[in-house]
């Protein structure tokens, strides 16, 4: 009985409002208002609620967001790439060099037959490899993965969700005459921690959740669309109206997904609701992973949900900005001193305009006396270089130094190097982690692709160009796909000693041009495939004008005969220069 009521509307609901208390509860603030607090200081927005009046400029010196691009930039500077494997099944250096073969004469337009298992199943997981390029560069899923660690950074946990879109194009045909076109593929988004609640918050690893509730606004209109095409009665679909928030047309849908053992194995299923009504019954997703990767910014001692650096940084944010409001209304009250004005003696207004004429008549002492500056109070030249220490202390805590920020004179490369190097060690275990949310995502990609795809062509894009690959998901059903990320080095040291390098290299003959060329770093040279090109033909170029040099020597040689022998031998070394 209990397994009948578990995705009820109401079940889903009381689960939804427990999980939300449970956020509530964490910190001092709770997630939301702490997430809230820290997107505010993280974009600038520091004076928020301070009262502080308009009569007085409130500055402010953003250290937050400069650790935060700083970390984010350094994280996803190196350059990400993903391979597959089969668990059980060989992945030799043979089996990667037959795949490369393989691969080449699919290109070319050859079918190969008579593939032994291992050698289809490497060959798959090496195209999946190429596929999940092909993948990313559709998706744009550089920019989600950013805004994925942007939430980390504020909130302390990034999500990606991962889900089937049903309609979209995807420009394939199930058919050679193109009449029958195959629709739908995985598309992601990023979700904020505020709406995803986990079903136990002390597991960390997304996968062994008992069930994961994801929130959303949606209007009223959309979801009685959606709940008409899955056949809801019309009692139910009026039924959602009346859940209607009033002013916006919208309410909140929860869509319930948990993991039931069957025939075939373990599936993930899922419902949708609203309050008092069932949008979508409950259905099987007909994959065996949640479709939601997570990575937590700091890690909280059994919690699923991650913790922000902003929140412990605040404090130093605020102390740095009064100290700077402070200095910055103490110059202006030395450079422009409260005035005292008898106006008894003068009529005329006052506006401390330079080289205003005021009219004051009287004495000499009266005069004196009608127009008085107060001298404000002493300012201590220590007050600067505190706030210039706490900014610098903020930073260098943060493993933000000079150094890794870029702040210094690059006289000795090498040990601004090394000294970068040794700031970023402790940011290591963040970019660890990142590099883990970017196998768990890629690994919810190959289930997607051996779940959802029939027999369709995968587009592959390699050395070899763009061409397409058939495969069939259904027959790689049953395998246990591992990923693994390949991090190289891509940030603006490693560009400089790589051609430093290459120079070294050429300079001593140990490449030539070509290679030269093709491994200088992407921007470098405008065109730098046309010059290749034009390199490759230089040779066919030199080849045409010595012989066209060889024949004029002959001409000469055979029409030129009154020249010493002295005369001819210089007229040959001088064809010689110019052949060379």
């Amino acid at each position: 009985m209990q397994k009948a009521i578990s995705y009820a509307p109401e079940r889903v609901f009381a689960e939804f409002k427990s999980a939300r208390e449970h956020k509530e509860l964490i910190g001092e603030k709770g997630i939301y208002e702490q997430t809230r607090v820290n997107e505010r200081f993280y974009v600038g927005d520091q004076w928020h609620g301070a009262k502080c009046g308009s009569d007085r400029p409130l500055v402010r010196h953003n250290v937050i967001k400069r650790i935060g691009d700083y970390k984010m930039a350094a994280i996803t500077s190196s350059p990400v790439t993903v391979s597959f494997s089969a668990d059980g099944v060989p992945n030799t250096v043979e089996l990667k060099a037959f795949s490369d073969g393989v691969k080449s004469r699919y290109a070319k337009g050859e079918a190969p037959k008579n593939l032994t298992a291992d050698e289809e199943t490497a060959l798959v997981m090496s195209a999946l490899g190429d596929y999940y390029r092909v993948t990313e560069e559709r998706l744009r899923y550089n920019d989600t993965r950013y805004n994925a660690l942007r939430n980390a950074y504020i909130s302390g946990t990034g999500l990606i969700y991962t889900y089937w879109d049903g309609e979209l194009e995807t420009g394939l045909y199930a058919d050679r005459n193109r009449r029958f076109p195959i629709k739908g593929d995985i598309a992601c988004e990023v979700l904020d921690v505020e709406n995803v609640y986990f079903g136990d918050p002390s597991i960390k690893e997304v996968q062994n959740q008992p069930f994961i509730i994801v929130s959303q606004r949606k209007s009223v209109a959309d979801l009685q669309a959606e709940a008409r095409k899955n056949g809801a009665s019309t009692a139910e679909i009026d039924q959602i109206a009346e859940n209607c928030d009033e002013g916006d047309g919208k309410t909140t849908v929860l869509t319930k997904m948990w993991k039931e053992k069957g025939d075939g194995g373990v599936t993930v299923m899922a419902v949708r609701v609203v309050k008092g009504v069932t949008i979508r019954h409950k259905w099987d997703m007909k994959i065996r992973l949640y479709p939601i990767a997570k990575f937590n910014w700091q890690e909280r001692k059994n919690s699923v949900y991650g913790e922000s650096e902003i929140t412990y940084l605040i404090p130093n944010q605020i102390a740095i900005n009064r100290m700077l409001t402070a200095n910055v209304w103490a110059v202006m009250m030395m450079g422009m001193p409260i005035m005292t004005v008898n106006g008894d003696m003068v009529q005329s207004p006052v506006t401390n305009e330079p080289g205003q004429i005021i009219r004051v008549y009287g004495s000499p002492e009266e005069t004196d006396a009608a127009i008085k500056y107060v001298a404000p109070p002493s300012f201590s030249p220590n007050f600067e270089s505190n706030i210039s220490s706490l900014i610098a202390n903020t930073l260098s805590q943060a493993g933000a130094n000079d150094a890794a920020l870029g702040d210094i004179s690059p006289n000795n490369t090498s040990a601004i190097i090394a000294v970068r190097e040794a700031a970023m060690l402790p940011l290591d275990t963040v970019r660890n982690r990142f590099y883990t949310f970017c196998e768990d995502v890629a690994r919810i990609w190959a289930e997607f692709w051996i779940s959802m795809y029939g027999p369709r062509s995968l587009k592959i894009s390699d050395e070899n160009g763009i061409w397409y690959l058939p495969f069939d998901g259904e027959k790689y059903r049953q395998l246990l796909i591992s990923t693994r990320v390949d991090v190289g080095a891509g940030t603006v040291w490693s560009e400089n000693q790589a051609i430093k390098t290459l120079d070294n290299l050429l300079n001593r003959g140990a490449i030539t041009l070509k290679q030269y060329l093709t491994r200088l770093p992407d921007g470098v040279i405008a065109d730098i495939g046309g010059l290749i090109k034009e390199i490759d033909g230089a040779p066919m170029e030199i080849e045409r004008k010595a012989s066209e040099t060889d024949r004029l020597i002959s001409e000469v040689e055979s029409t030129v005969g009154d020249l010493t022998t002295s005369e001819l031998d210089r007229i040959k070394e001088l064809a010689k220069e110019v052949k060379i």
